[in-house]
């Protein structure tokens, strides 16, 4: 399954690889609202795709803290 492997990628990074990967991220999510707003996006399901990255890679983050 696509998702568990990108959990299990996230798990092998330190954090500070996870927390570029989280402002990339948030990044593309800007990107993507404001393709969205301008009506330039054609695939809309990739904005929550990406809002489940940004909790997964969170998630991550948080897990590792503790």
């Amino acid at each position: 399954m696509k998702t568990s492997n990108y959990v299990e990628d996230l798990r092998k990074k330190s954090a500070a690889e996870l927390n570029e990967a989280l402002v990339a991220a948030k990044k593309e999510l800007f990107n993507l609202r404001f393709q969205n707003a301008t009506n330039q996006l054609d695939n809309t399901s990739r904005i929550k795709e990406v809002r489940k990255n940004i909790a997964r890679i969170q998630t991550v983050i948080s897990q590792q803290k503790n």
